[in-house]
């Protein structure tokens, strides 16, 4: 693979894991609002479906945002800040 070639598959990478890390935001953002705008309604239709607790509701959806949120930063963040500091180092070295 060619240098400009690696540069191009960098560039495209980094636009992926940037748009995954921002809809991630986005989905993190609508089910807080649904959470805390929605949160009666949010159980009731939830507990229709299984048999749980307001108490095991709320750890679900504490936990689901907290692990969703790590998940993110861990896995589309971290990339694409890598990629774009090796892409700023290696225009830097040019």
């Amino acid at each position: 693979m060619r240098k400009d070639e690696q540069d191009i598959l960098l560039e495209s990478l980094s636009a992926i894991f940037g748009t995954c890390f921002l809809l991630t935001l986005a989905l993190l953002l609508l089910w807080f609002i649904f959470y805390f705008v929605g949160g009666d309604w949010g159980y009731r239709i939830t507990s229709n479906w299984f048999d749980v607790s307001r108490h095991d509701y709320d750890l679900m959806s504490y936990f689901g945002i907290t692990f969703v949120k790590i998940c993110n930063i861990l896995f589309f963040l971290f990339p694409y800040l890598s990629i774009r500091l090796l892409l700023r180092k290696k225009e830097m070295n040019r």
